[in-house]
């Protein structure tokens, strides 16, 4: 199978450098000149939780895949892992170099699948039966060209839209298994809904520049993102789904109904926390990346999160079944306004929000 992964950031080139290695046909797709040129010149170099190392990987830039194709037959294997907002690009630059049998892999957070089937569909290219879903829970940094940090381990879920089990799926989940265990869903609709309810919590850690210890480790700020998921789970639930547990997330947790259930949700939240930093040795290597992928990208990279477009379509799905958006909505809101210039980064956004959330009667018990 060939592999061609558009995206080379931290998520996509941790998976194409490993499978690489494993002898897969990779191919890497980055619209960062720099980083194609490094990472050509001299592989992509990994430091973090499993030591320093370098492995040899093919990259191009997204103006070489026609050349590519015409050169190596066409697409098989397509893993977007670019953000959630180019999602679109990316699939219209892909339409005109599809083969038949090419398939499209959202390796990504947020809600994509929808969107690529549907562009798909709209080319005459099918839909949904051309989509895998999957969720890559293990997590990194890309630092600089040719240069990512490997932040902490965690599996791959991956699914066929269709719910079947195909030998593509079979395939390419064998070929991700040289980086990290992959589990096949046959709900994997449920299991992106999980990641994007969960998610929220992750996002309310990006208020501040601190480190995740000193935001949800603090049960005070533990409460207020426990809240803001709880309500992203109401509105999975109203829209009809079923919101699937994974490694560090059970939605049973999110519904507190006493105070004992609300403790238990907090020592999920620090379990949670404690799995992201278990296997990092800060005697070893001091890591660049302190926070969560949000966090670095507005304190680090200097550029929009991905948070207005995966929150942005929480709140459309949750609208559109008549659920409760307020929190979700005004949580997006300040990390937007932090983006833009207009609310600065710290602490005090906590309070506020914790504020709104007392206004609006939805304090946990």
């Amino acid at each position: 199978m060939k592999i061609l992964i558009v995206g080379s950031g931290a998520i996509g080139g941790l998976a194409g450098a490993h499978m690489t290695r494993a002898g897969h046909d990779v191919t890497l797709v980055d619209r960062w000149r720099e980083h194609v040129e490094a990472m050509n010149a001299n592989g992509l170099r990994f430091d973090g939780i499993r030591g320093e190392f370098t492995i040899p990987v093919k990259a191009i830039t997204p103006d070489e895949l026609p050349s590519h194709v015409a050169t190596n037959g066409p697409l098989e294997a397509v893993l977007i892992a670019t953000k959630s907002q180019h999602t679109e690009g990316a699939v219209r630059m892909l339409l005109p170099l599809l083969g038949s049998d090419t398939f499209i892999v959202s390796y990504q957070n947020g809600f994509n699948e929808p969107l690529i089937a549907d562009l798909l569909a709209e080319a005459g290219m099918g839909g949904p039966e051309r989509v895998m879903g999957s969720i890559p829970n293990y997590g990194g940094a890309l630092v600089d060209p040719g240069h990512i940090e490997f932040v902490h381990e965690g599996p791959i879920q991956l699914g066929e839209m269709t719910r079947q089990r195909t030998p593509r799926l079979a395939e390419l989940a064998e070929a991700l298994s040289s980086l990290t265990e992959v589990q096949l869903s046959d709900n994997i609709w449920g299991q992106i809904w999980a990641k994007e309810v969960y998610s929220q919590q992750v996002v309310f850690s990006a208020l501040a520049n601190a480190r995740i210890h000193e935001t949800l480790g603090v049960e005070r700020y533990a409460r207020l993102a426990g809240a803001v998921v709880r309500e992203a789970l109401e509105i999975a639930e109203a829209c009809g789904i079923t919101v699937e547990a994974f490694d560090f997330f059970d939605p049973a947790n999110y519904k507190p109904a006493t105070a004992s259930d609300t403790r238990r949700l907090i020592a999920n939240i620090d379990h949670a926390i404690w799995l992201l930093k278990k296997d990092q040795k800060p005697s070893e290597h001091v890591f660049k990346k302190q926070g969560s992928g949000i966090w670095w990208d507005i304190v680090y990279r200097k550029r929009a999160s991905e948070v207005g477009s995966m929150s942005g379509a929480l709140v459309e799905y949750g609208k559109g079944a008549g659920a409760d958006t307020r929190l979700v909505e005004k949580l997006a809101g300040m990390i937007l306004e932090i983006e833009a210039g207009d609310r600065e980064l710290g602490f005090h956004n906590y309070d506020e929000l914790e504020a709104y959330v007392r206004s609006i009667g939805k304090e946990l018990p």
